[in-house]
């Protein structure tokens, strides 16, 4: 991709998963890649699988003040922020009548108000430079219903709304837009379902299969580079084609 090569970029939830496969391609890239994540022992594992990486910071999305500690650091090794990928989020898997006061804060808390600490702290650095780029991590559980993820479908549709009065408050600096993935296959989804149910899923996806967590840091790659420098404010669907005619509503 144009554009990206020595790039300094923030990974947020970077340490597994999407994330990791996203810090393994903007790499690639020739960015200079810095990952955050509340998991001191996967940041150690990625450390060892990235040596290339320029850090890794341990902080908690959900705690503005961890936030703040985190950008300081990030400040102090980077001098600055040219994209981040705010991908860091949590799903808890259970029917909306068994949710607890407590998980409905936990989920809302790293999943939209850690978005927002995050995205407002790396506006400010960008704002300053007068350049950035801001990707955030959606859902097409934020666009579509699905059973027993009440709390995690509300707070990627809240991600979504962000996403968008962020683009408009941030041009022309500052180019914003979601990515919303369908099913993925991620250790967060091994750790919620079964094999049978990852084969029944799979059977209803238009593709045939579920996606891999590089498909989607292919998608991070474009849009944070300058081939989509007319992009903003706009939602990106990677689904194999999942909630094209509402499949996910079909369980």
């Amino acid at each position: 991709m144009r554009g990206l090569k020595d790039k300094r970029v923030l990974i947020t939830g970077g340490a597994r998963g999407i994330g990791a496969a996203t810090a393994t391609r903007f790499l690639e890239e020739g960015a200079r890649v810095i990952v955050l994540d509340i998991d001191d022992e996967a940041r150690q594992r990625i450390e060892d699988e990235l040596p290339s990486l320029s850090a890794t910071i341990g902080a908690d999305v959900s705690n503005h003040k961890s936030v703040i500690r985190a950008f300081e650091e990030l400040d102090n090794m980077l001098k600055g922020l040219d994209i981040l990928i705010n991908n860091a989020g949590i799903s808890i898997r259970h029917p909306f009548m068994e949710i607890t006061p407590e998980e409905w804060l936990r989920v809302m808390n790293v999943n939209l108000n850690g978005m927002f600490f995050v995205a407002q702290q790396a506006a400010q650095r960008m704002l300053t430079q007068d350049t950035g780029v801001i990707l955030n991590m959606g859902s097409t559980n934020g666009m579509m219903g699905y059973p027993y993820y009440a709390d995690y479908n509300a707070s990627k549709a809240g991600v979504i709304e962000l996403t968008r009065s962020m683009a408009l408050e941030l041009a022309p600096t500052i180019r914003v837009n979601v990515i919303c993935p369908g099913f993925i296959l991620t250790p967060m989804q091994k750790a919620e379902y079964t094999p049978e149910m990852l084969r029944e899923f799979e059977s209803k996806i238009p593709l045939g299969r579920l996606g891999q967590p590089e498909e989607v840091a292919a998608l991070f790659a474009f849009l944070a580079s300058d081939e989509a420098k007319f992009i903003t404010g706009q939602i990106f669907v990677i689904d194999g084609g999942e909630i094209t005619g509402g499949l996910a509503s079909q369980y």
